[in-house]
């Protein structure tokens, strides 16, 4: 896909595929120094940063759906609207990968967080595992997941509020889900060593 950047590619068919998302009005460059961190662990996996889908209009980066005068109640048909280019974002890298979508994992950071959990109720399973980074479901989970589901959230976020992904992890588990959460003290809307190493971890255990 235009724009995106191979981190690390494997040789042959990848044992494993990372894709990670950025958030809106930012670009995959933003996610290349946590793609490499997971290329340093997994190096027999193909790691992409991905570039969303249109340009921002927030007037730099990129964005999968606008944020502009966004609601509780515009969100979801947004995401909707945005899903099947998601999808095949997706389904693009795993052919080019050769791995299936039991060997993808989707990484997500604030909208690239909501489009990654957004993606998990579909009927068909993009991934087998899903991180969220600062992010959140639009409306509460319907479904349990096929994936397992990670949240990384930062305690001072004001731009996504914790309290989603603690939201989101009891919805799920009233699903017979079993998600993860990992509340960073002291972090606001981002990413830093303490996320890198969190992700790194649960990835290492799943």
């Amino acid at each position: 896909m235009n724009g995106s950047l191979i981190v690390q590619q494997a040789a042959a068919h990848a044992q494993q595929l990372i894709l990670l998302f950025h958030g809106v009005g930012a670009s995959p460059e933003g996610m290349v120094p946590l793609g490499e961190a997971l290329a340093a662990a997994h190096p027999q996996a193909f790691v992409v940063a991905v570039r969303a889908a249109h340009a921002s209009d927030l007037g730099r980066g990129y964005q999968w759906f606008s944020v502009a005068g966004i609601s509780e109640e515009h969100r979801p048909q947004r995401i909707a609207q945005a899903m099947p280019l998601f999808v095949d974002t997706v389904q693009h890298w795993q052919k080019r990968s050769g791995a299936s979508s039991e060997n993808t994992t989707l990484v997500g950071f604030s909208q690239g967080a909501i489009m990654s959990l957004e993606a998990s109720q579909l009927g068909e399973p993009l991934a087998s595992r899903i991180v969220s980074l600062s992010g959140r479901f639009a409306v509460p989970p319907r479904r349990a997941p096929a994936a397992q589901l990670h949240f990384i959230h930062g305690e001072q976020d004001g731009v996504i509020p914790p309290q989603f992904a603690v939201n989101a992890v009891e919805q799920l588990r009233a699903l017979d889900a079993t998600p993860t959460l990992d509340l960073i003290p002291a972090l606001a809307h981002g990413i830093d060593q303490r996320v890198r190493d969190t992700l790194l971890a649960r990835l290492s255990a799943a």
